[in-house]
């Protein structure tokens, strides 16, 4: 196959950030995207409408000229969240979910919730306004090892939350264990899971063999190859509970290439690539299109896109930097380039 035709995707996890990244890396998921959830994990945190609102018009405003792309704004889940706040989200047509994050976990998430349960009432809401939650799936237990947070997260928490609320539709991001695909396999059809480019096509060995590789290092961290393997299965099977969401998480270099690394991956510069390496890695080219197009926007009960875009088998160089910003495989190969969007 040298050229990949398929209904324009839309990218279901991604950060953007503000300021002057936003101007270098919003173009890329705008001219690889026709809609993207946006995270809320910014400095302050994107708590209210009023503020996703704003954030809203400085992404619209960095969007090229030309360029049809539509951001999916969602609020930033805290214990001082209140239920009219959610309510108040329910009734405003651009937010589109609550982002829980465990305090500590990531990326700007000292915000967080500490204990799950204290938040049931607004889960309750949730589930009442049906208003999607989005679980970054990990404790932060010192005593868990890191390679284990996301299962025991799974076991602690997620099973008690969808049984508690067995309407609240869930989407748990970024999975990278056998273990979450299989509950979330296992679960109703409002459960559903995000699957980056990185945890398709990476294991740990990318990011500690041979030296420890910054710009692979995320949160969740990748893990072993069966965990891959299983990630690659279900993101190929066709099933409508696993689509396209990149993670993509930029940091200025000197943040990452340090004695404490910023974790995250940025991809969006060539996120629909870098899926259709994974794919074609696993003889499934041809499963793409669902996973990319439809099931993201049929969970979130949005009409499917209508346009297209077209990847050619063209092999390319990734730059090494992206203004400040060194991308996923920087230096290194891709085999597939959007060459019409």
């Amino acid at each position: 196959m040298k050229t990949l035709t398929i209904t324009r995707p839309d990218d279901w996890h991604t950060h953007v950030r503000n300021g002057a990244i936003l101007q270098t890396v919003l173009p890329h998921t705008a001219a690889q995207f026709a809609r993207a959830i946006i995270m809320p994990n910014l400095k302050p945190p994107v708590t209210t409408v009023a503020h996703a609102l704003a954030y809203r018009e400085e992404i619209l405003q960095a969007v090229p000229t030309g360029a049809n792309f539509t951001p999916l704004m969602t609020l930033y889940l805290t214990a001082a969240t209140t239920v009219e706040t959610i309510k108040a989200a329910a009734e405003c047509e651009h937010v589109y979910a609550f982002k829980l994050y465990p305090a500590g976990a990531t990326t700007n998430s000292d915000a967080g919730v500490a204990d799950v349960t204290t938040i049931y009432p607004l889960l309750a809401a949730m589930e009442k306004y049906e208003l999607p939650l989005l679980l970054h799936g990990e404790v932060t237990d010192e005593s868990c090892d890191i390679f284990d947070r996301e299962r025991v997260f799974i076991d602690r928490h997620l099973t008690a939350i969808t049984r508690d609320f067995p309407d609240l539709r869930v989407v748990l991001e970024h999975v990278t264990t056998r273990e979450a695909v299989q509950f979330v396999e296992a679960a109703g059809a409002n459960v559903a899971a995000t699957i980056t480019p990185q945890h398709l096509l990476f294991n740990r060995n990318a990011m500690l063999a041979g030296g420890i590789r910054p710009h692979y290092y995320c949160l969740p961290i990748l893990k072993r190859e069966t965990h891959r393997q299983a990630l690659i299965k279900a993101a190929t099977s066709g099933s409508a509970k696993f689509f396209l969401g990149t993670d993509s998480a930029p940091h200025i270099t000197h943040t990452k290439e340090n004695a404490c690394g910023c974790a995250g991956c940025y991809s969006a510069f060539g996120a629909l690539e870098l899926y259709a390496e994974a794919f074609e890695q696993a003889d499934a080219l041809d499963k793409l299109e669902g996973f990319a197009s439809f099931y993201g926007a049929d969970f979130y009960r949005l009409p499917r896109n209508t346009d297209t875009v077209t990847l050619q088998k063209s092999p390319w160089t990734v730059p090494a930097v992206y203004g400040e910003i060194t991308p996923l495989k920087a230096g290194e190969n891709l085999s597939w380039k959007l060459i019409s969007a």
